[in-house]
């Protein structure tokens, strides 16, 4: 294992670089000292008697691009959610942090909370917690005014998700509205449906991945859109996607190995038109994935399986909790046809 060791302003650093790998080590090593020499020059400012919310935000960034405990679709989620913040709240980097109040607090999240989901807004007390932190690990700042704030109950998405009819026309109606982009966005619809991928994860699935002797696909992606587990898994091909497949194969003969499966990356526009079109209810690109899973366990399909193929690492539980319903009705169906009579003929 690989330590990085050196100073900043008279002060030794030492720290792992969490790699046995000298290439990456010296990777980390030249991210780790240009945050340590960012924060040290903060933690001059704020010895000086001022920091700013700006300057406490610098810290807090550099301290996430620099740890290597968080995946990058994380750091990137984080960054979003400072802009959601310095959006909403204008004018607060320049503040000083010792000025900013409870109750200025108070007032921003009850703004912010109109404007964004309940997990988004989780998200922003978090990040604007850990800002104040960093302030008060350099001395900036003796009390986190946003520990006032009180996080928002996250309540489940009512599923309303279309039967197979309702499915059919919704695909049907943007396979035939328009042109050629329109009908890459049904294949896109259906092959959401038909493998329960995420919308990053199916952008990168490509040929190679497909095999049709085993009658799987491999889910890798990258790091930056890939799984969200960085882990692959294979998804088995059920009867439609196979035929999905088979016929996008045959209209592109001249298909690349690495060529992408997908011609479009996303198309809510169109699934939102559709949708009103056919009198059905507004899906999402994530939607298909859950019209995935239960279509598998309204199948009998066991959710452990359901839960593997959608990628899962928790065994399971988020499965049970989202689809347990689903589980529970299949069984009260199955437990109608067990008779002790004798049966007629």
């Amino acid at each position: 294992m690989y330590f990085a060791r050196f100073r900043v302003r008279g002060k030794l650093i030492r720290k792992s670089l969490k790699t046995d790998r000298i290439s990456i080590g010296r990777l980390r090593l030249a991210d780790l000292e240009k945050s340590e020499r960012e924060a040290a020059e903060v933690r001059e400012v704020a010895s000086k008697g001022r920091m700013t919310f700006g300057d406490a935000l610098a810290i807090f960034k550099t301290q996430t691009e620099a740890s290597h405990l968080l995946k990058p679709s994380a750091k990137h989620y984080r960054m979003e959610v400072i802009t959601a913040i310095l959006k909403s709240w204008p004018g607060i980097g320049a503040c000083d942090v010792r000025k900013i109040t409870e109750g200025e607090c108070k007032t921003w999240a009850a703004k912010f909370s109109g404007q964004y989901s309940a997990t988004r807004y989780n998200a922003a007390i978090g990040v604007l917690r850990a800002v104040f932190n960093a302030a008060m690990e350099v001395g900036a700042l003796f009390r986190n005014p946003a520990a006032v704030i009180k996080r928002a109950r996250v309540t489940s998405k009512h599923l309303v998700l279309p039967d197979g009819d309702q499915f059919e026309r919704f695909v049907k109606d943007i396979e035939t509205f328009k042109g050629g982009e329109f009908r890459a966005c049904a294949d896109l619809i259906h092959f959401l449906a038909f493998g329960g991928f995420r919308l990053s994860e199916a952008a990168n699935v490509t040929w190679s991945d497909c095999d049709f002797e085993k009658s799987e696909i491999v889910v890798r992606g990258d790091l930056e859109t890939g799984t969200k587990n960085r882990s692959i898994r294979r998804v088995p091909m059920i009867p439609e996607m196979a035929a999905l497949l088979g016929r996008l194969k045959a209209e592109r003969a001249d298909a690349k190995p690495d060529d992408r499966v997908m011609r479009v990356r996303e198309c809510q526009g169109a699934m939102n038109r559709a949708a009103r079109a056919v009198g059905m209810e507004r899906i999402t690109h994530h939607d298909l994935r859950h019209l995935f899973a239960t279509r598998c366990i309204e199948s009998g399909v066991d959710i452990p399986t359901v839960s593997r193929w959608l990628g899962h690492s928790d065994g399971g539980a988020l499965a049970m909790r989202v689809y347990g319903h689903l589980r529970d009705q299949h069984s009260a169906d199955m437990a109608q046809r067990v008779t002790f009579s004798k049966p007629t003929v």
